[in-house]
């Protein structure tokens, strides 16, 4: 698979499964061979989350980025954790509210930003409880049906 310049890998779940009171965008420390998984687009979020560790410091847990295809024994392991850098200030904010609020923390998107490094959009999100999926379900259909009764409207 040929290296992507701008990589963009989104959490398609996150909005359905949770409300997003907030976004940040964070960077990522990275070891060896990661990056290059990266960039060719063999990383996945879906099941991730991010967590606290006892020195404040903000990781992201179960994220996994699948080995380089041309490396050799100095390889890195899937799902390692890998810590996440913000400013103090906000990692203050996101740990006050997780503490206090009950909220999660989720990955949305991992992408590469001109410089080439990886980024990752993280939000301070609430769970959503069964009804309010039904009614994004709903909404969904709803969308669809208008732009389909638009598009027979306009031809």
């Amino acid at each position: 698979m040929a290296i992507q310049k701008n990589v963009k890998i989104k959490n398609r779940k996150a909005r359905f499964e949770y409300e997003i009171l907030d976004t940040f965008t964070a960077g990522i420390v990275l070891r060896g061979t990661e990056i290059k998984a990266i960039r060719e687009g063999k990383a996945s979020i879906a099941e991730s989350f991010c967590e606290f560790n006892s020195n404040g410091e903000l990781f992201v847990i179960n994220m996994t980025i699948q080995e380089y295809s041309h490396a050799t024994h100095y390889n890195h392991s899937p799902k390692s954790e890998r810590k996440l850098l913000l400013n103090r200030s906000e990692l203050k904010k996101l740990g006050k509210e997780v503490k206090n609020s009950g909220l999660t923390i989720i990955p949305l998107v991992l992408f590469t930003n001109n410089k080439g490094l990886a980024k990752m959009d993280i939000a301070l999100a609430r769970g959503k409880k069964l009804y309010d999926k039904r009614e994004t379900i709903k909404e969904r259909d709803t969308k669809k049906q208008l732009s389909r009764i638009k598009k027979s409207f306009n031809n």
